[in-house]
């Protein structure tokens, strides 16, 4: 046993701040002292540094160790050629017990998007032949093309990794966001489904994620709801929490807050999803348990973008919006994915008045969750804060082609309408839409209030806010109805109104 396999074994053991140590003495040995380890020694002593050295979280070093490493083994590659020309069988054995080329390459990518030099890294991983692609390297690959909008790239490494791991349930996440048919990516599993037993809810499962990256939020509550009633399945945290992410997407927050409660139940140390019940939370009034929410999740995990996003919507509904956009910022810094934390430093950049710098993080927003409303909700909103009624108007109509004629879409449609005289009528007309699909639809009943007080209605605005107090208690709702009463002489009744709002509105803080 030579020094070299003590290095192999240290590592393998775990103990790498040892083997970084070590390895670093034998390397300035061999410096000194080229004859004093062959170049298969040399290379694994340099592979055995830089993995220690990513241990420690150094990357930029490690991916430059890592390089060297390869420089190394292209030296070892000639000389073994000579060796086997000769008749070396040991040194075929030597060569099978060296550390993998490709995971070497591997790590340099991995080191490369830790760095966010997406480029770089897909540049090394590219240079794998397809052939001696790992399902690892596949699947980072494929996430790497879908950053950088390169979805046919993305879309063939995705169906690499399924045709190799059938069951790679994130990957089958990543084709339905790509618009392939759920119908496509369930036939790739079929043969997995049909020879093993229990797994006859995956067909149903892929059927919901379908109809999540398609925008059908109904069907796809109705496909998780389903799956969640299976008895195996009941109280899964995953299928909880998406359940809450599509019925917060579907306006819903009422159940979106209720299933998210749900999980975290299941799952105290639970992270996914917690920016999304935060931001609810916040956006509901409830800011002393936001507070400490967001405390929980920095005791759980400060490298998550999670609980930067929940402190920095306790910040913005402070109205601290210089915070939020520091911790909005924080967030991004973590996760470039983070929906959440985009629209959170857009919506602290835009009630700051940096309008333009806002527009840019929601279209960022936007083309991370193209079916997600509120990335749309946020752009309009800028542009009728720069007079840009034009452009908001034609966002609107896109959603509204693209989305479907649904409560959310109508009332978003509305709501630009409003801002022109000319389309005043027009937009009584999508809100009549929007509360026939969704009486309970609360910003379609404040948008519908908001004109018949415009128009003087009152009593008709009076009997719309009643309907809709009928199955709900809300803050704006008893506040507006107080209005509206005020406005037909009824002060007594007013007066009650308004102190429902205001013990609503005390309860809420």
């Amino acid at each position: 046993m030579n020094v070299i396999d003590h290095v192999r074994d240290m590592a393998a053991a775990g103990l790498h701040s040892n083997v970084r140590i070590l390895s670093s003495l034998l390397l300035t040995m061999s410096n000194n002292n080229p004859e004093l380890f062959s170049p298969a020694q040399k290379y694994q002593l340099l592979v055995y540094h830089a993995d220690a050295i990513f241990h420690d979280k150094e990357y930029r070093n490690a991916a430059c160790k890592y390089s060297m490493a390869l420089q190394q083994k292209k030296v070892l590659s000639k000389t073994s050629k000579v060796r086997t020309s000769t008749g070396g069988a040991a040194a075929n054995i030597q060569a099978q017990s060296l550390p993998s080329e490709i995971e070497v390459k591997y790590k340099i990518a991995e080191c490369y998007t830790i760095l966010k030099l997406d480029k770089d890294a897909i540049a090394v991983l590219d240079g794998i032949p397809s052939r001696q692609r790992t399902p690892k390297i596949n699947m980072m690959l494929a996430n790497l093309y879908r950053k950088a909008g390169q979805e046919r790239s993305a879309v063939t490494s995705y169906k690499e990794v399924l045709r190799q791991c059938p069951l790679a349930l994130d990957a089958i996440i990543g084709l339905l966001s790509l618009s392939v048919k759920g119908a496509e990516v369930a036939s790739m599993t079929m043969d997995v489904i049909q020879s093993m037993p229990n797994l006859d809810w995956l067909s149903v499962w892929i059927k919901a994620y379908a109809f999540i990256h398609a925008g059908d939020n109904q069907r796809a509550i109705n496909t998780i709801c389903s799956l969640e009633k299976k008895s195996l399945l009941r109280d899964n945290v995953d299928l909880l929490v998406s359940l809450a992410d599509v019925y917060f997407r579907a306006g819903d927050t009422k159940n979106a807050i209720l299933k998210f409660e749900q999980a975290q139940m299941l799952d105290p140390y639970l992270i996914k999803g917690m920016d999304v019940y935060g931001y609810l939370m916040a956006r509901e009034g409830h800011l002393e348990d936001v507070e400490v929410l967001g405390g929980r999740l920095f005791n759980i995990s400060d490298q998550h973008a999670e609980p930067w996003v929940i402190s920095g919507c306790h910040s913005f509904y402070s109205k601290r919006y210089s915070r939020a956009l520091y911790l909005g910022a924080k967030a991004i810094q973590l996760n470039s994915n983070s929906v959440q934390a985009l629209l959170l430093k857009g919506a602290a950049l835009r009630n700051m008045g940096r309008v333009q710098e806002a527009i840019i993080h929601f279209r960022e927003a936007m083309r991370l969750a193209p079916c997600r409303l509120d990335c749309y909700e946020g752009l309009i909103d800028c542009y009728l804060a720069s007079n840009g009624i034009r452009e908001a108007m034609g966002m609107a109509n896109n959603i509204y082609k693209t989305l479907g004629a649904n409560a959310q879409t109508l009332t978003i449609l509305a709501t630009v309408c409003l801002e022109d005289p000319v389309t005043q009528e027009k937009a009584k007309t999508l809100l009549d839409k929007a509360l026939a699909q969704r009486p309970d639809y609360t910003k379609a009943v404040v948008k519908k209030a908001e004109l018949l007080s415009r128009e003087q209605k009152y009593e008709e605005g009076i009997t719309l806010l009643r309907n809709a107090l009928a199955n709900q208690s809300d803050c704006v709702l008893h506040r507006m109805l107080g209005d509206f009463l005020v406005a037909v002489n009824d002060y007594q009744e007013a007066m009650d109104q308004y102190s429902i709002a205001l013990s609503l509105f005390f309860f809420l803080f």
